[in-house]
């Protein structure tokens, strides 16, 4: 496939429901059935091994009408969680065995015991994960509770999740990593080569099919890429930071770079490029996943590391990037941004560096006033 091609592949599968494919992947892998992946982050690597695909799981967008949800929550609750649960009440799910959460926020956590008693058929796993990543007992707990989670995944589905098998799925994602992060090298080098709103869907479209079926999907955008040399124009360069978990309407996207902005790095599907680097196996899978979530993870906003800041790792995000400014994107009513969104903008300003906020929710349809938003801001900074 050629550059469109596999963009609007990548976008149609990312208009299909989590049990629509699954259903998919299934026209490939007959066998094959899901479970679900709310953000921020899950070893996908058990998954995988267990034959199941990881199918995450970012809200629904404008693919359903909230009929039933609104009754459980709160009405200043973010919209992924109302959505979410939408699509467990009205039981879409088919082809899928469960869904794993994890500590991202209170909301999260209620959404968990909520699906699992509204879905009693499925798996629903909640990962504690830890949040005092210096201590001594940090690397045994994190691994116990990834065992946890495999001994449990393995008793619903009745087989087992064997130490060879998570390798090899290791090793599957090791390398679904290393080419996400050269197709993020590739835009920081040469920005325009590749609009944001392109590399967004296909990251995300990873999320909805089998590893396997998306390595050679990744080979080809990147390889595609490297051909394109976009004219260079004027633009801001600035990173986007905080939409983490909740992710913003495609449009929205293609609103900021089409004001003026040419997004240089973002925290965009950042769960399922959760680690920085190779993770080697070492013939410990299961320690070598406890050990790249302690000491090898992005900066986010619901991961605590006392010995590496978030405020510092925006910095340095902007600064790796050539960046001249920041674009804010939290969701509305997302406790864990707007709470960061402090600490962030007090230390953008010691350090003199533009922003912006633009809040969104799933269901915005139109951003003419994000678009006036940011050519404003784009244009001060262009014409200062």
């Amino acid at each position: 496939m050629n550059y469109d091609a596999i963009v609007q592949h990548c976008r149609e599968l990312l208009e299909m429901l989590p049990a629509q494919a699954v259903a998919r992947a299934r026209e490939k892998h007959p066998d094959v059935r899901g479970l679900a992946v709310f953000p921020v982050y899950a070893p996908v690597e058990i998954i995988h091994a267990a034959k199941l695909m990881p199918v995450g799981l970012f809200g629904v967008g404008n693919k359903l009408e909230i009929s039933h949800a609104d009754s459980r929550f709160q009405s200043f609750i973010c919209s992924i969680a109302k959505s979410t649960l939408e699509l467990f009440l009205r039981n879409e799910t088919d082809g899928i065995e469960g869904v794993v959460f994890s500590s991202i926020c209170d909301v999260a956590r209620n959404l968990a015991s909520l699906v699992k008693r509204n879905a009693p058929q499925l798996l629903v796993e909640y990962l504690h994960l830890p949040q005092n990543m210096g201590n001594s007992g940090s690397a045994a707990y994190t691994r116990a509770e990834f065992e946890r989670f495999r001994t449990n995944l393995a008793a619903h589905i009745q087989r087992p999740i064997t130490d060879a098998s998570i390798a090899a799925s290791l090793d599957v994602y090791n390398k679904v990593r290393h080419l996400i992060r050269a197709l993020y090298a590739r835009r920081k080098e040469h920005p325009g080569s590749i609009p944001t709103a392109d590399l967004y869907a296909v990251v995300q479209a990873g999320t909805r099919m089998m590893p396997e079926d998306y390595l050679p999907i990744l080979e080809a955008f990147l390889s595609e890429a490297r051909r394109r040399n976009p004219r260079p124009r004027d633009s801001v360069h600035v990173v986007l930071e905080g939409a983490f978990c909740e992710q913003p309407p495609a449009l929205l996207i293609d609103t900021i770079e089409g004001a003026g902005c040419q997004i240089k790095d973002d925290d965009l599907v950042v769960g399922f490029r959760w680690f920085q680097e190779h993770v080697g196996c070492n013939g410990d899978a299961m320690g070598a996943l406890a050990e790249a979530y302690l000491h090898c993870s992005v900066y986010s906003s619901v991961r605590h590391d006392w010995r590496h800041r978030r405020t510092e790792g925006l910095l340095r995000r902007v600064q790796d990037a050539g960046a001249a400014a920041v674009v804010f994107t939290p969701a509305k009513f997302c406790e864990p941004a707007l709470l960061d969104y402090v600490p962030f903008v007090e230390v953008l300003d010691k350090n003199k560096i533009p922003h912006i906020k633009l809040e969104f929710e799933e269901k915005m349809w139109t951003f003419e006033a994000s678009r006036t938003e940011v050519e404003t801001f784009s244009e001060s900074m262009l014409f200062e």
